[in-house]
């Protein structure tokens, strides 16, 4: 069962489009946006880098996403340029985890809260959360007692609660391998199943498809792991596993590609409810901005960027279902 207060509904509304999609822009990568960058120049990327890029892709962009999620560590510039329209989601985990562990515990941002998030005008709160359903119950108490603290503070701001679940195997470190894509399915699921118990105060999963599509029989380049109809029976069983919203995160593939996915999870009978699409969108603007400067980056935006959104937009309208067809 999944209710919302007067003040989420309208939070939920601001984030979405006016057939009650999620379509939202994701450009909260650090590390990982840090990485990208360092492979056009020899130098240690800049703070004031990583801020006029995000600024960049929310002015050229937001006009055509229904909202945006940045970090507060170089996002803050770049919701004083949001179009009207658009709603905001803030990150409110650290970047990265500790590389030395299995555990990948998660972690607050040190000087942030729900109440300061909201102070920065956000719509909602969005943390991440590497999850094993298969650890031990030891670990993955601990990661969720973390979750409903979370999701208690975003009770008492009265702010839509956004957990971005990334499933992983503590014994499988290679999450693109043939191995790992066999037991995806049940992680992804099963982390979903956990997470949508009342108590962690979850208003909309972020979540990854259930199957590595690279590893699906006529997506395949070389392995199969699944066959057509075993990934389309993921898919369905992943919409059924949550009462929740839930929407798909891009996890890097190629914009074609999750286009695709999400045509494939429609044909499933899944019922997600949007996408929050980072790099399929944007990447392409990081070589432009490094190689030619703001001009560069403000023409790649305008012309490639902004394709990858509508043409996306086209799709999620095609293939997604309203979240208000999720409430009690």
């Amino acid at each position: 069962m999944w209710t919302l207060t007067e003040q989420k509904k309208a939070c939920m509304e601001k984030l979405s489009t006016p057939e009650g999609f999620i379509s939202a822009l994701a450009f909260d990568q650090r590390g990982a946006l840090k990485r990208l960058m360092a492979q056009y120049q020899p130098e240690e990327p800049t703070v004031a880098q990583m801020e006029e890029l995000k600024c960049l892709v929310a002015e050229e962009l937001t006009p055509f996403a229904s909202s945006m999620l940045l970090d507060p560590e170089y996002g803050l510039p770049a919701i004083k340029k949001l179009h009207e329209d658009a709603g905001l989601l803030l990150a409110y985990e650290k970047t990265g985890y500790d590389t030395t562990s299995t555990k990948r515990l998660p972690d607050c941002l040190d000087v942030w809260s729900a109440k300061r998030i909201k102070d920065q005008g956000a719509d909602a709160v969005k943390f991440l959360l590497y999850y094993d359903v298969d650890s031990s119950e030891e670990l993955n108490q601990q990661k969720q007692a973390y979750i409903e603290r979370i999701g208690s503070e975003c009770v008492a701001e009265n702010l839509p609660f956004y957990l971005e679940i990334l499933a992983y195997d503590e014994g499988i470190p290679d999450a693109n391998s043939p191995e790992y894509a066999k037991v995806k399915p049940h992680k992804v699921i099963g982390a979903m199943k956990v997470f949508s118990d009342p108590r962690f105060n979850i208003d909309v999963l972020k979540v990854e498809v259930p199957v590595n599509m690279h590893y699906v029989e006529g997506f395949a380049s070389d392995q199969v792991v699944y066959t057509r109809k075993e990934a389309q029976d993921f898919f369905l069983e992943q919409s059924r596993a949550t009462h929740l919203p839930f929407i798909f995160l891009s996890a890097g593939v190629s914009a074609q590609l999750f286009q695709e996915t999400l045509r494939f999870a429609k044909e499933s009978g899944s019922e997600f409810n949007g996408v929050l699409c980072g790099r399929a969108t944007w990447a392409g603007s990081v070589k432009a901005y490094i190689e030619g400067g703001e001009g560069a980056a403000r023409d790649w935006l305008r012309t490639e960027g902004r394709a990858n959104i509508e043409s996306l937009n086209a799709v999620i309208k095609e293939t997604a279902t309203a979240w208000s067809e999720r409430l009690s």
